[in-house]
């Protein structure tokens, strides 16, 4: 068997692996808005739900990567990714977890469908992927699909309209937190753990919003069965996507990360409206249509970029 065989053989797998990945990480994120909406129905306060669930998540991931005896040292280049990335990753789930009660987990999930133009943008604008037209045309068309059903929300927001912005700022702090990642990833750091570091970074930025804005409700957390109940739902939630979540970003990178995004936007609208009784958007079939034909043009655009290295021209 030829060596060209071999290396289709392997890239085939890889794919198939990262596919799989994406899938996993897209519906787990879109779990994790919906569990959010119960905990804010259940009377959890939110940043400071938001904020232990990430310290849990931390906690479960750090276990995993110290019984698995991956590297797990601190020093200044981790400690920076662990504050950088976690403040990246904290805000625009902030923003989330304040927004779901106004724009509903639906839209929320929708928003997911954006950061994934921006963050080819970027990965073009700095070299780390060359321009490509069948991603390019896989990418516009996702990001169409989730313009038609923001578009349908936004026009029937009403009082909201300020929150809906808001969520729509979401996309770029996502997009940046893509691309530092990758950019600043540690070399020889395990993924779980860089995963864990996340965690915590993440928690440690909400604190002082949660010391200021919900000061001394964290006991709510503890003393109401559901709210409790949802938190450890939601510690184990975070844990599997994260963790599958770095394992993605280092397999496949920060472009083909983001088309979580599109993948949680159906998941989650599709949750929402069957699970949590929200009203279905209006053209919620020609946005599946175009999101999910977008996915598969922008996964065959990167199977056709992974070509073995003798064929490629410079």
């Amino acid at each position: 068997m030829s060596n060209a065989t071999l290396s289709r053989k392997d890239t085939d797998r890889a794919g198939l692996y990262a596919l799989g990945c994406l899938l996993l990480v897209g519906t787990f994120l879109a779990l994790s808005l919906v569990v959010a909406k119960l905990a804010d129905g259940a009377g959890a306060p939110r940043l400071t739900f938001l904020m232990t669930a990430m310290a849990g998540a931390g906690i479960v991931l750090g276990t995993i990567g110290a019984l698995q005896r991956r590297s797990m040292a601190l020093n200044r280049r981790t400690l920076e990714y662990a504050a950088v990335a976690g403040a990246l990753f904290a805000v625009p789930n902030a923003l989330a977890f304040l927004a779901v009660r106004h724009v509903g987990a639906g839209f929320i999930s929708l928003s997911f469908a954006f950061p994934i133009l921006v963050t080819w943008l970027l990965a073009v604008w700095l070299s780390l992927e060359r321009l490509r037209a069948l991603r390019l045309l896989g990418v516009l068309l996702g990001l169409s699909g989730g313009l038609v059903l923001a578009a349908a929300k936004a026009g029937g927001a009403g009082g909201a309209q300020g929150w809906v912005l808001l969520v729509l700022a979401m996309p770029l702090v996502i997009a940046f937190g893509n691309i530092y990642r990758t950019l600043r990833w540690p070399v020889g750091t395990a993924p779980v753990f860089l995963a864990a570091l996340m965690m915590f970074g993440g928690a440690v930025t909400l604190l002082p919003f949660v010391l200021l804005l919900e000061p001394g409700q964290s006991l709510a957390l503890f003393t109401t069965g559901a709210a409790l109940q949802l938190l450890l739902v939601e510690v184990a939630v975070f844990s599997v996507l994260y963790l599958f979540y770095f394992v993605l970003q280092k397999l496949a990178g920060p472009v083909y990360l983001s088309q979580i995004g599109t993948v949680a936007a159906l998941v989650g609208t599709l949750i929402a409206v069957l699970a949590l009784g929200e009203a279905p958007p209006p053209n919620l079939g020609l946005a599946a249509l175009l999101v999910a034909f977008g996915t598969v043009l922008f996964h065959r655009g990167a199977r056709a970029a992974s070509v073995p290295s003798g064929a490629r021209t410079t």
